[in-house]
């Protein structure tokens, strides 16, 4: 029986795996990283450096934490290291304030810096926008306003109401009246003062109010309401006559009147209201009532479309009063 040779894993062409070599690092490298160990266990590190024994033990403890690790590490790189540590030759030590510190932190800082100063110029840029447009801007849009305004919408609005009023006007004096405002109106736009072209306006609108008018003044003859009444006013000898009346137009109802009594010089916005006649006008008026207690003929003047004033059916004289 032809015997079997035992054959080994060499025969087998399996080599046992060399020994790990130990690794090697660069001096330098491996003094900095010493000491980046010993900054690790810096208060540890620092007191051991204090007793020339206890570094001696510090200096054993690093190789053996180094050999555990598959690194060698020459007694002189260990060495080296914890003179380093001494001597703080590896940490940083920061630059002092300076120009150009300042400078570097900005530039290596610079994507924020770029964020800061581009949100201050978009905010002046904001700023100096709003005060062009609200301060600058509309100072020249105000005054651009007034021009379009004295040159182009007082003017249309001008011609617009004097045209209508003289539209109205139906005797001489009220066309008369149209021609004064409108006058007044283009005086107005030639010195381009706004403020008096408006009240022009304002009149010719007034005035067409007034021509569009139409009721008749009657005397008032009711019961519980005096038809006229007399005054005997201070240092005269005669006396005041007035016929209570009121304005009645078209549909029957009394027309609120603007009256300005001759007595207390107040205006008042009134339906009723003495208005001063002749003593013979007033007894005219007294006898047509006092046969049976109503007045036959209480029409004491009209008002006309197109008229200014009224037209009295019989004598008046100015003057009204509005309490009696």
């Amino acid at each position: 029986m032809t015997d079997v040779a035992t054959t080994s894993p060499n025969a087998a062409g399996l080599a046992p795996s060399a020994a790990a070599a130990p690794q090697k690092l660069d001096d330098l490298m491996l003094a900095m990283d010493v000491v980046d160990t010993l900054r690790h266990q810096e208060t540890v590190a620092l007191r051991e450096l204090d007793d020339d024994a206890r570094k001696a033990a510090l200096v054993t403890r690093l190789k053996k934490l180094y050999a555990d690790q598959g690194i060698e590490v020459p007694d002189a790189i260990i060495e080296e290291g914890v003179r380093s540590l001494e001597e703080s030759r590896f940490s940083y030590t920061p630059t002092p304030p300076s120009l150009s510190r300042t400078l570097a932190v900005m530039w290596i800082d610079r994507g924020r810096w770029a964020a800061i100063i581009g949100g201050t110029a978009v905010a002046l840029a904001v700023a100096i926008g709003g005060y062009s447009y609200f301060v600058v801007g509309g100072a020249e849009r105000a005054a651009e306003a007034q021009r379009v305004e004295i040159t182009r919408t007082l003017p249309a609005e001008l011609t617009k109401a004097v045209q209508t009023a003289r539209d109205e006007a139906k005797v001489p004096a009220a066309t008369a009246r149209v021609d004064t405002i409108a006058q007044a109106g283009q005086a107005a736009l030639t010195r381009q003062d706004a403020p008096a072209a408006k009240a022009a306006i304002a009149d010719a609108t007034a005035l067409t109010s007034t021509l569009r008018e139409v009721y008749q003044i009657r005397v008032v003859s009711r019961p519980g309401v005096r038809s006229g009444v007399y005054r005997l006013p201070p240092n005269k000898a005669s006396r005041n006559f007035y016929l209570i009346v009121e304005a009645i137009g078209p549909s029957g109802q009394a027309l609120p009147r603007v009256i300005t009594s001759e007595e207390t010089q107040q205006t008042k916005t009134v339906t009723i209201w003495g208005q001063r006649v002749p003593q013979a006008t007033y007894d005219r008026v007294a006898a047509d009532k006092a046969d049976d207690g109503i007045i036959e003929n209480p029409v004491l003047g009209d008002k006309r479309r197109g008229e200014i004033d009224v037209r009295w059916a019989m004598p008046t004289s100015a003057g009204a009063i509005t309490e009696w």
